[in-house]
């Protein structure tokens, strides 16, 4: 189906089978549509650190960190752009991976910010390609091919960690990051060597299944992971849906930084929160949530879907926060009728247990 101009694979098989796959094997992921941005030049890291939610001030060379972008909203407060990863690859050189959907505006934000000399801003998004290798037998699968050296660089890294190796006779950037919940690592390479390091994947091990879109979000729904235009939009408090750990205020000046200040201080007016439901039905974004017996809306179903590995419907939702203690018996209005939900702790309890 076409997204943000790509043609994107939603399912290779069936959604479930493919997300069944990836909790106990290896799930093959083409996030190619994902935006790849380097910024390099000897102001790079000073620059960065202005525009970015998270300080990037100490970050060493091989290190990965969440990050908001943002705008100051023409003067009016503080927009979120896009949600990101950055990381520094040297100590004048950093790659950003923004969302396929964001990328045109989060360039031209950045350019329009970028100083008279001292910071280079390349997009690299059509000159390379991104596949996520996530699942239990991820990292054996890539270590396989790979020399042992570079295999025991990759097995090093952390989690949040990159490094530059080999994998398949490709060079490959390589980070141990993902969206599926699981372990796992995301390689850019050239597009020129796509096929055949995504050839070379499915082949190491008949434990690597390819996977679509539609599995990917399946499984960070279950990992309760927010994705920017569901749980994460330009208006939302990052504090109140558990994105804190994106924003360093402290000693710190950037586009929103005021505003963003005042919500971490002040109450949230909604909580990000899961939802089991009763029965078979999924309630779908945009599903009005209440109290039990309640006539007044106190919620929005953010996400939703039928989680694999629980065999039940799960949703995510922003509710009052005086509906977000886990236990509470809470209705969900699926298309003109009331089904049960409770309120369930994020990450949904034993959605890896049960693979």
């Amino acid at each position: 189906m076409p997204f943000a101009g790509w043609e994107m694979p939603v399912q290779y098989a069936s959604i479930v089978e493919e997300h069944l796959a990836t909790r106990s094997g290896c799930g093959l992921f083409d996030v190619s549509h994902m935006g790849r941005l380097a910024v390099s030049g000897p102001k790079s890291r000073e620059w960065l650190d202005r525009m970015l939610t998270r300080s990037v001030a100490d970050l060493q060379p091989g290190g990965v960190r969440y990050t908001l972008i943002t705008d100051d909203n023409g003067g009016r407060g503080v927009r979120i752009l896009d949600d990101a990863l950055v990381a520094c690859e040297a100590d004048d050189r950093f790659a950003l991976v923004v969302n396929g959907s964001n990328r045109d505006r989060v360039v031209a934000w950045l350019r329009s910010r970028l100083p008279s000399e001292g910071v280079m801003l390349e997009d690299h998004t059509q000159q390379t390609a991104m596949i996520a290798v996530q699942g239990p037998a991820a990292m054996g699968i890539v270590t396989s091919l790979a020399s042992s050296a570079d295999a025991e660089r990759i097995n090093a890294l952390k989690n949040y960690r990159c490094c530059a190796a080999a994998v398949a006779g490709h060079s490959a950037a390589v980070s141990r990051t993902g969206y599926t919940g699981e372990d796992g690592v995301e390689l850019v390479v050239a597009a020129e060597d796509a096929v055949a390091m995504w050839e070379a994947l499915l082949a190491a091990d008949a434990a690597a299944r390819p996977c679509g879109l539609g599995a990917r979000d399946t499984l960070r729904l279950e990992a309760g992971m927010p994705l920017y235009g569901h749980e994460l939009v330009e208006d939302t408090n990052p504090f109140a849906i558990g994105l804190g750990r994106g924003v360093s205020l402290e000693g710190r000046s950037f586009p929103g930084s005021e505003p963003l200040a005042a919500m971490q201080k002040g109450p949230p007016a909604t909580k990000r929160v899961g939802l089991v439901l009763s029965g078979k039905r999924p309630a779908r974004e945009g599903s009005g949530v209440f109290a039990s017996g309640g006539a007044e809306q106190l919620g929005l179903v953010t996400s939703g879907s039928f989680a694999p590995s629980l065999g039940v419907p799960v949703a995510m939702a922003m509710v009052d926060p005086s509906l977000a203690e886990p236990g509470t018996q809470l209705e969900v209005d699926i298309r003109g009728s009331r089904q049960p939900a409770t309120v369930s702790p994020l990450p949904f309890p034993g959605w890896r247990q049960q693979v």
